[in-house]
C-alpha cells in the first residue's frame, strides 16, 4: 500500500554549530512541534478521536518561516528550534528518504502555494520553497470563492488519492482580502509485515473514554512483535508495541496505559520524539497475541489556538505579522491554519492521509497485548525518526 505526504525543505549549507546545540535529529525536531500541537489539541478534546500529521504541521510552518521576517520569524524559529534557511541540505535529504522507493510502502509528499492572480511574490521566497519543499505556486481567483475552493480541494483530493476532500469551505476565503493559501498533503498506505487474517476478526468489547462499552470488530494474531512496558516520570506505567509495515522502514507504534484506571490523557503529555526513540531501544521481540480494533478516524483541526499557546502569535495578528519575505507590496497575516487527517486500519494494513493548511525502564511485557481501551498511535519513518501521523482513539 502507499504513503502520500508532503514535506517542506530549504537548500542551504548546514553549519556544524547546528548539530552541537540540538540533541534531537532535525526531523525529530520537526515532528516534535507537531506532537506539542497534538498535546494542546487533546487537552481541549480529551474524549474525541484526534488524528494529525506532525510532519505536515512542520512543513507548513517551514514554508511560513521562509516568508517571515522580524519578530514573526523569530517566534517561528524559536518554537520550531531550527532555522529552515540553515538546514536546507539536510531537510532535502530527509525528504528524499521519506519518499524513497526503498520504503516499499510508497510515500509521497506535496506542498503548494495558491496565490491570487496578479499577486507579486518575492523571487527568493518562491525559489527557496521550490528547492526546499518542492512547493509549487498556482494562481487562483479568490474573488470567485467557490471556484477557488474547488481548485484547492481538487488538488488536495488528487494528492491524497481521494482520501481527503473538502479541506476548505468557501466561507473561509475572504474574496476581497485573501492573497495566499498554503496547502500540504500527506498520504500513507502500508501493508502490515505480518497481516491479520480476516477469519480471526471478531467483535469484542472496547471500553470508551466516555465510560461506555462498545462492541467493535477487533483484529487478532499471534506473532513475533517488539513490545515493552515503560513509565512516565511520575510512575504511570504504559504498554508499547511496534507493528511494522512490510517495507520495515515504517512502523505503527501503539501506547496504552497498563492500568485501566489510568486515563490516556495522563500519559500523552510525556510523549515526545525523544520518548519514542527510547521505546525503540527498550522494546524486546517476543511472541505476542495482539488484539487491535479495526478503525477509521477522521479529524478536522484548527491549529491556530494550539500554535498561539506554544508562542507563535504575531503571524495571526494584522498589526504584528511580518511576511515581508513573501511580498513587499502588501502586509499579510495568517487568518486560518487548518489540517484534516484520516486513517483507516484493517487486516491488510493502514491507509492514512493528512492535509494541512522521561527516564524509561524496560519491564517484561505480558504475552497478550489487548488494545481494548483508549490508546495513542504513531506512524513513524524509522530511518529518520519522522512522525508522519499520530492520533488518539477513544472510540473506534
Amino acid at each position: 500500500m502507499n504513503w502520500h505526504f508532503l514535506l517542506l525543505f530549504t537548500a542551504v549549507t548546514l553549519t556544524s554549530v547546528w548539530s552541537q546545540f540540538n540533541p534531537l535529529s532535525l526531523e525529530e525536531l520537526g515532528s516534535d512541534i507537531g506532537i506539542q500541537v497534538f498535546n494542546q489539541i487533546v487537552k481541549a478534546r480529551p474524549q474525541e478521536n484526534i488524528v494529525v500529521s506532525p510532519h505536515g504541521i512542520a512543513s507548513v510552518l517551514g514554508i511560513l518561516q521562509l516568508g517571515a521576517d522580524g519578530k514573526t520569524k523569530k517566534q517561528l524559529t524559536t518554537v520550531m528550534r531550527y532555522s529552515v534557511n540553515g538546514v536546507g541540505k539536510v531537510l532535502k535529504k530527509i525528504n528524499k528518504a521519506i519518499v524513497s522507493k526503498k520504503n516499499k510502502d510508497i510515500v509521497t509528499v506535496a506542498n503548494a502555494v495558491f496565490a491570487k492572480s496578479g499577486f507579486k511574490m518575492e523571487v527568493p521566497f518562491v525559489t527557496r520553497n521550490k528547492e526546499v519543499f518542492q512547493c509549487s505556486v498556482k494562481t487562483v481567483d479568490f474573488e470567485d470563492q467557490n471556484a477557488a475552493c474547488n481548485s484547492i480541494n481538487q488538488w488536495v483530493k488528487n494528492e491524497t488519492r481521494g482520501m481527503i476532500d473538502n479541506l476548505l469551505s468557501p466561507d473561509i476565503i475572504d474574496g476581497a482580502l485573501t492573497r495566499l493559501v498554503l496547502v500540504n498533503a500527506v498520504y500513507f498506505k502500508g501493508l502490515w509485515k505480518s497481516r491479520f487474517q480476516p477469519e480471526n476478526t471478531k467483535k469484542r468489547t472496547f471500553n470508551g473514554a466516555d465510560g461506555k462499552t462498545y462492541q467493535v470488530p477487533m483484529l487478532a494474531q499471534l506473532s513475533l512483535f517488539r513490545c515493552g512496558t515503560t513509565s512516565t516520570p511520575n510512575d504511570l506505567w504504559y504498554n508499547i508495541i511496534e507493528l511494522p509495515y512490510h517495507g520495515e522502514s515504517i512502523s505503527m507504534l501503539i501506547a496504552l496505559p497498563t492500568e485501566s484506571t489510568t486515563p490516556l490523557s495522563a500519559i500523552i503529555p510525556h510523549i515526545s520524539t525523544k520518548t519514542i526513540q527510547s521505546w525503540m531501544t527498550t522494546m524486546i521481540q517476543k511472541r505476542v497475541q495482539v488484539i487491535l480494533p479495526k478503525f477509521t478516524a477522521v479529524a478536522e483541526t484548527d491549529l491556530k489556538e494550539p500554535l498561539k499557546v506554544l508562542g507563535i502569535t504575531d503571524m495571526f495578528e494584522q498589526s504584528k505579522a511580518n511576511f515581508a519575505k513573501i511580498t513587499r507590496t502588501e502586509s499579510l497575516h495568517v487568518s486560518h491554519i487548518l489540517q484534516k487527517a484520516k486513517i483507516e486500519v484493517s487486516e491488510d494494513g493502514t491507509k492514512a492521509s493528512a492535509a494541512t493548511t522521561a527516564i524509561l525502564i524496560a519491564r517484561s511485557s505480558p504475552p497478550w497485548f489487548i488494545v481494548d481501551r483508549p490508546f495513542v498511535f504513531f506512524i513513524r519513518h524509522n530511518p529518520t525518526g519522522a512522525v508522519l501521523f499520530m492520533g488518539q482513539i477513544n472510540k473506534p
